[in-house]
C-alpha cells in the first residue's frame, strides 16, 4: 500500500525538508549582498551567467575571508563550501584546483581595490590640487580605511606566491595594476611617471599598510612625511 504524504500540524503536506535550508539560505543572499558583477580582470567561464557569477564570487570571498583570518593553510574545500553556503559539489566544479581558487580570490579583491583607487585617482586629477593636498587627502584615507580579513589575505597570497609559482603571474598583475593607478596619481600631478617611480609609490603605500597590520599602530604623519619626501625625489630626478 502507497503511504500517504506526511502532514505538518496544519494539515498542509510537509515540504521536502532536503530542499528547504538551500531555499532559505538563496533567498537570504539575495536580500543581503548586491547583484554579483563580473570581475574587472577574470569572469566566470561556466554556468549560466547571474547563478554563475554569484556561486563564483560567494566561493572567492569565502576563501578571502578564511586566508584573512587563518592563513593559506585552513582553506580546505569543506570549509570554504559551508563559509560560502554552497554546495561541496559546486565549489569544485567551478575550482576544480586550489591554485585557480587561490589565484582567482586574489584578482578578485585586487580588481575591486584596482576600481576604487581609480575613482580616487580621477578626483584627483579633476580637482587640480597641490602637492600638499593630494597628500592631506591620502592621508585621509588611510585614516579612514579599515583592514579587514580581505586586505591581510592579500598579503598572504602575496607571500604564498613567493613559495608557488604558480600563483607569480597573478600577484605580478596585480602590483602591475596598483603601478598603473600611481601612474595616474603622478600625471596629475604633472610628476615624472615613470614605472620606476609609481612602483616606489605603491612599496611606499605597502610598506606603510604592513606595518600598521604587523603591530597594530597607524602613523599617519609618517604618512604624510614619506609621501613628501618620495615626491622631492622624484622632482629632484626630474630636474
Amino acid at each position: 500500500m502507497a503511504k500517504k504524504p506526511a502532514k505538518s500540524p496544519t494539515g498542509a503536506p510537509a515540504k521536502n525538508p532536503a530542499k528547504a535550508p538551500e531555499n532559505a539560505s538563496a533567498k537570504a543572499q539575495s536580500k543581503t549582498r548586491p547583484a554579483a558583477k563580473p570581475s574587472v580582470i577574470t569572469s566566470p567561464t561556466t554556468g549560466p551567467a547571474g547563478e554563475a557569477i554569484n556561486t563564483r564570487e560567494r566561493i572567492l570571498r569565502a576563501t578571502l575571508r578564511v586566508i584573512g583570518e587563518h592563513g593559506v593553510e585552513a582553506v580546505s574545500n569543506r570549509r570554504l563550501a559551508r563559509e560560502a553556503g554552497v554546495a561541496l559539489g559546486s565549489l569544485t566544479y567551478h575550482f576544480p584546483s586550489q591554485v585557480e581558487l587561490l589565484r582567482e580570490s586574489l584578482l578578485l579583491y585586487v580588481s575591486e581595490e584596482v576600481t576604487r583607487l581609480n575613482a580616487i585617482a580621477k578626483a584627483i586629477g579633476d580637482a587640480e590640487p597641490t602637492l600638499e593636498q593630494v597628500i592631506a587627502e591620502t592621508e585621509k584615507i588611510f585614516v579612514s580605511y579599515t583592514y579587514g580579513p580581505e586586505q591581510i589575505a592579500e598579503f598572504e597570497l602575496h607571500l604564498q606566491a613567493a613559495r608557488d609559482e604558480e600563483l607569480r603571474d597573478a600577484s605580478r598583475r596585480c602590483f602591475e595594476a596598483y603601478d598603473a593607478v600611481a601612474m595616474a596619481v603622478l600625471k596629475a600631478l604633472e610628476l615624472p611617471a615613470t614605472e620606476m617611480h609609481a612602483r616606489a609609490v605603491v612599496a611606499l603605500i605597502n610598506g606603510v599598510a604592513m606595518r600598521y597590520l604587523g603591530t597594530g599602530e597607524r602613523d599617519d604623519s609618517g604618512l604624510g612625511l614619506a609621501l613628501t619626501t618620495l615626491a622631492a625625489g622624484v622632482q629632484h630626478t626630474a630636474g
